[in-house]
């Protein structure tokens, strides 16, 4: 007979049975026989294997009620979404809508997560990130070590994440994370020419070291805190530069980083800083200046070494004129220095004495 159709459903397998385009029901696994004389009988045959049940018509199939105790119904609000795990392990995401899945024969369960609050936060979060479907539902990223993240949801704070990976629903709001280091960082003020109070231009380098203690303010004050504060440690030093005297800068560098120093750190914490230190690397003068300060050196060390001289030579002065006056008030003591002498004279080679006349005799005899 041509009007009588033969379908049969194998054990995994579920019949959808159609009459001119109405859902009638399902069709159980076995043989099944249908007289359809006008050839207004449709059933389609799906597998159970696959967890969930996807046809156009799934709202209708789902109204008339046939699936229960076949399959499961989950109908996500815009709101809403869900985490499928299959026989314990994650599969994949579900958008809002309506779904079905069945209840045999794999173990099917679906989580339903409000996405109302766009972080994701999931015990099983690790595993669910892998997951190669999770970069199409999830923004995902992650806080270096040391670091914070701050958070803008719709362009507004939200808060600050910890160091490690984060996750956002993709759709829900417009996330931005900046990350800041909260380590101490050395910032370089390189090549800065000041002139002084005296009009002596100079080059200075010097080496400002910081770290954030309000990632809020860091991120909100202004667009870049690491340009910011390069401008601040400028303005200081200039300040201080251009209050003083060439003499007094090099006679006290240390003094003037600290002033410097003092005037940063205000400005610092204005923009969610804390200074640690200022540092002065490196004052050079340009080059006419510095051979004339050469010169100026040069003529000082000579005038100290020509007043050393000067003053061992007085010394030396008037320790003979002391012994002088010494061996004039004494005469025993000038008759020992002449023996002395004559003892060295002697000592030194052979002494010959020619006398002439009977008085340079006796002279000679009488020093003797």
């Amino acid at each position: 007979m041509f009007f009588i159709k033969r379908f049969t459903v194998r054990g995994f397998e579920t019949g959808l049975h159609f009459h001119d385009g109405e859902f009638r029901g399902l069709l159980t696994p076995g043989e099944h026989w249908f007289l359809d004389p006008f050839g207004k009988l449709k059933v389609e045959v799906v597998s159970r294997r696959n967890a969930f049940l996807t046809h156009e018509k799934l709202d209708v199939i789902a109204r008339s009620g046939a699936l229960k105790g076949y399959a499961q119904v989950v109908d996500l609000q815009d709101s809403q979404r869900g985490l499928v795990w299959i026989d314990g392990r994650f599969a994949w995401f579900l958008p809002p809508g309506l779904h079905a899945y069945w209840l045999e024969p794999r173990k099917v369960a679906v989580e339903v997560v409000d996405v109302r609050d766009p972080r994701f936060e999931h015990e099983e979060s690790k595993t669910i990130l892998r997951n190669a479907a999770a970069s199409a539902y999830l923004e995902t990223g992650s806080v270096g070590r040391g670091c914070v993240g701050v958070l803008f949801l719709d362009g507004r704070f939200a808060g600050v994440l910890e160091p490690g990976p984060w996750a956002f629903w993709r759709g829900v709001a417009d996330v931005r994370v900046v990350e800041v280091d909260l380590r101490e960082a050395a910032l370089d003020v390189a090549g800065q020419e000041i002139m002084s109070a005296d009009k002596v231009t100079l080059r200075i380098n010097a080496v400002a070291t910081y770290r954030v203690v309000d990632p809020r303010k860091a991120v909100c004050a202004v667009d870049d805190f690491k340009q910011a504060v390069y401008r601040e440690a400028q303005l200081a030093l200039r300040a201080v530069v251009g209050g003083r005297d060439l003499d007094a800068l090099l006679a006290d560098k240390q003094a003037v980083a600290v002033e410097a120093a003092d005037l940063l750190t205000p400005r610092a914490l204005a923009l969610g800083l804390e200074t640690t230190s200022l540092a002065i690397r490196d004052l050079i003068l340009p080059g006419d200046m510095k051979e004339l300060m050469n010169k100026v050196t040069e003529a000082r060390k000579a005038a100290e070494a020509d007043l050393i001289t000067r003053r061992e030579e007085t010394a030396a002065i008037r320790s003979q004129a002391n012994t002088a006056r010494l061996l004039a008030d004494n005469p025993t003591l000038m008759r020992l220095r002449e023996l002395e002498v004559l003892q060295k004279v002697a000592a030194a080679g052979h002494l010959n004495v020619v006398l002439g006349d009977k008085r340079l005799a006796d002279v000679v005899l009488n020093l003797l």
